[in-house]
């Protein structure tokens, strides 16, 4: 089953502030991650960082790496992790609220 993009966009900010939350973590493994749970095109995630960094939700900082160049890595600030937060509460209000309505469509039709 192929999910909406437009229903994907949406929650892939919040599952990368998540990732970012539990792990500072650089953007290929980023991507990575993501697409465990949400497929996703390398090429989405890196301007939903950028504007994760552009309005202060994420610092990055470089590290040198084993296998190559250094690497951008993403960690959250105080406000990022306030609005993932807000985001966090946010989602689940909204999926108990479509959970509830699936339900009382099936149960009432």
């Amino acid at each position: 089953m192929n999910i909406n993009v437009q229903f994907k966009k949406g929650v892939l900010e919040l599952c990368v502030l998540v990732l970012i939350h539990r792990k500072e973590r650089y953007g290929f493994e980023l991507v990575q991650q993501v697409s465990n749970y949400v497929q996703v095109a390398e090429g989405a995630l890196y301007p939903l960082l950028r504007r994760l960094v552009t309005e202060g939700h994420c610092t990055t900082y470089l590290q040198e790496s084993n296998e190559g160049p250094p690497r951008k890595y993403y960690k959250l600030t105080a406000n990022g992790e306030q609005y993932m937060q807000e985001m966090l509460k946010e989602w689940n209000q909204f999926v108990k609220d479509v959970s509830s309505l699936l339900e009382e469509g099936v149960t009432h039709e």
